[in-house]
């Protein structure tokens, strides 16, 4: 570290770089916590790229918090537009055998039809490409903080002392520099500038295959099929590669949208993945389009890959979303990885600026996200190579091949004939395992912590008959708060995610728990700790458990409590009553907080 720059042009808590996912719902996040910020973005706009699109339960809930889910839900991709993904025999061609479908499976929730999805959350999976997400971020992010959203504005340089860092700007429009003053500096710049500036490094996890991807306008409604499909994964008989359809809306969805992403996979180094004619040219031949009117509005090319910084802070500097992380599309992990990022990261800020917690809180947080991301990087990794290196070569099918032998790999699904009836079923299988990819419950939704903000109760994890497919709701410490539905003495109705206000823990406690309650109160009059209790039972309580789902979930007793935190993970648990409610209460408090928190002596 040097010694800061002179005096600044201006003084906040935090300085966000970056304006895309991650730095847009910091930035709202933040506001909501009551934290001094900016945000600057070397961009004059937010992405002109229809990248990531799939936005999981969590994520949702986590844009919920920032109060932007009801306009996101607005424009996204009807329930019954997103329900399946499925594997075809190309698109088009010169006869039926062509675009036919070999497989449909559930995706994501099935359209809101799986009940697995409907009980894990009060918010389904949504789907709304980045293009059409990021401006709705940015608009919130503007009114809720005016004047704090700067686009067309480059982090240059910085420099740390112990007390903060000191970033230098520069106004592309203006073409003058100024300097900013911060508590923390959060990296959400995909990794473009802040990690270099301090030294971070990144390290590969592994390169599947080169894609191209063609952004166009065209109508295929009279070629694709189903409208319950949001992914559609074509295998060209003419040309024997992959490519992958994803409609963008805007104002219909299904086949019969008005625009696409379309995404044609290359071997390593192919030299006509850098040329736009040829990609083009290899689209159309793919699927049998030559003469379709289309409209290009862009191609870019990008390596299905995995990457992982070596560590995810320096000093004050702290890195989130693809600055940490960059993942390959499968599974659609990569945004929704770094908005749960600055969720986690965004309370303890506000809890040490606020004199709340001990900055040593900051230091649980790559801890706590990093195993999480590693998996969702491997997660997405082997999603790919399941479609790859699994699935095409189970169909039989080839560049290397002629039309003709592909057409015949084709025909062998639906022939009827008893020679090829083991060959069908491989390749169904191979189809159904990519419920790995299109139904990773647990992996979206059931991710837990471990660190130092997490009080162990010595219980074993459960376990789960699916690792990566099936979510098991539980208050074991480090496990995020399973949904219920909770009534008050009026019937009024809301998710139990609600009863977690910003930057504030909720003990919830059973119904016969009033010590714990009293305990809490307590604690958060004399310490100041923003801690907020209730108690919840089917019968009894200040709030009601009226289908006895958080029974099902809770794993304490009647007179137990679990400590929650402001990002709604299970902090600390007691299954039963205590002689010390509020010595108990206070000593997991104080290894949460990192800072001593004391109950008071008895007279």
């Amino acid at each position: 570290m040097t010694n800061a720059s002179p005096t600044p042009d201006q003084t906040v808590d935090v300085l966000i770089v970056g304006g895309g996912g991650a730095g847009l719902t910091a930035s709202m996040l933040l506001t909501k916590l009551g934290v001094d910020h900016l945000l600057v973005s070397a961009l004059p706009t937010t992405s002109t790229l229809p990248k990531a699109h799939v936005l999981n339960q969590r994520t949702m809930e986590i844009l919920d918090d920032a109060g932007v889910a009801a306009a996101i839900a607005e424009r996204s991709t009807p329930a019954a537009n997103m329900a399946a993904s499925a594997f075809y025999a190309g698109l088009a061609g010169p006869g039926d055998d062509y675009g036919r479908r070999i497989a449909k499976i559930e995706c994501w929730g099935a359209g809101r039809d799986d009940e697995n999805w409907r009980a894990a959350s009060a918010w389904p999976q949504l789907n709304l490409p980045q293009i059409r997400l990021e401006p709705i971020l940015k608009d919130h992010a503007e009114e809720l903080a005016p004047g704090r959203i700067r686009f067309s504005h480059e982090l240059t340089a910085l420099e740390q002392d112990a007390e903060g860092v000191t970033a230098t700007i520069r106004d592309l429009d203006a073409g003058s520099d100024y300097a900013v003053r911060c508590r923390y500096l959060i990296g959400a710049d995909g990794g473009r500038t802040v990690p270099g500036l301090v030294g971070i490094s990144h390290v590969g996890l592994g390169v599947v295959t080169q894609t191209a991807t063609m952004h166009v306008s065209a109508d295929f409604s009279q070629l694709a099929q189903d409208d319950d499909v949001l992914l559609r994964w074509l295998v060209s008989p003419q040309t024997g590669v992959s490519v992958v359809m994803v409609p963008m809306g805007p104002e219909r969805w299904g086949r019969h949208s008005e625009e696409w992403v379309i995404h044609i996979n290359y071997p390593a180094d192919d030299p006509r993945a850098q040329s736009d004619e040829k990609v083009e040219s290899d689209v159309r031949a793919s699927l049998g389009i030559p003469g379709l009117p289309m409209e290009v509005h862009k191609i870019t090319r990008w390596s299905v890959e995995a990457v992982m910084a070596d560590r995810y802070s320096d000093g004050r500097v702290i890195l989130a979303g693809d600055a940490a992380h960059r993942h390959p599309p499968t599974g659609g992990l990569g945004l929704t990885s770094g908005i749960q990022d600055v969720h986690n990261l965004t309370w303890k800020l506000a809890a040490v600026i606020h004199g709340q917690a001990g900055a040593q809180l900051l230091d649980t947080y790559e801890p706590e996200r990093r195993p999480s991301l590693e998996r969702n990087a491997q997660r997405s990794l082997e999603n790919a190579v399941n479609h790859f290196g699994v699935i095409t070569p189970s169909l039989g099918v080839s560049h290397e091949q002629t039309e003709e032998e592909n057409i015949a790999s084709f025909r062998r699904l639906w022939s009827g004939l008893p020679e090829d009836a083991e060959h069908r079923a491989a390749v169904l299988r191979a189809i159904r395992s990519q419920s790995m990819e299109f139904s990773e419950h647990n992996v979206e939704y059931g991710y837990t912590y471990a660190s130092a903000a997490i009080v162990p109760d010595g219980s074993p994890a459960p376990e789960s008959p699916d690792e990566i497919r099936v979510y098991q709701p539980s208050t074991r410490p480090g496990a995020p708060l399973p949904h219920a539905w909770i009534d008050d003495e009026d019937g009024v109705r809301r998710p139990i995610k609600d009863l977690v206000a910003p930057g504030r823990f909720l003990l919830i406690a059973g119904e016969e728990g009033e010590a714990w309650c009293a305990a809490a109160r307590e604690l958060a009059a004399r310490d100041g700790i923003p801690l907020d209790a209730v108690r919840i039972g089917h019968i009894d309580g200040d709030l009601f458990d009226p289908r006895c789902t958080w029974l099902r979930h809770r794993e304490i007793g009647a007179d137990g409590a679990i400590l929650v935190r402001p990002d709604r993970f299970v902090a600390w648990r007691s299954l039963g009553d205590d002689d010390d409610p509020a010595g108990a209460l206070a000593e997991a408090l104080s290894q949460v907080l990192a800072r001593p928190v004391t109950a008071a002596v008895p007279a």
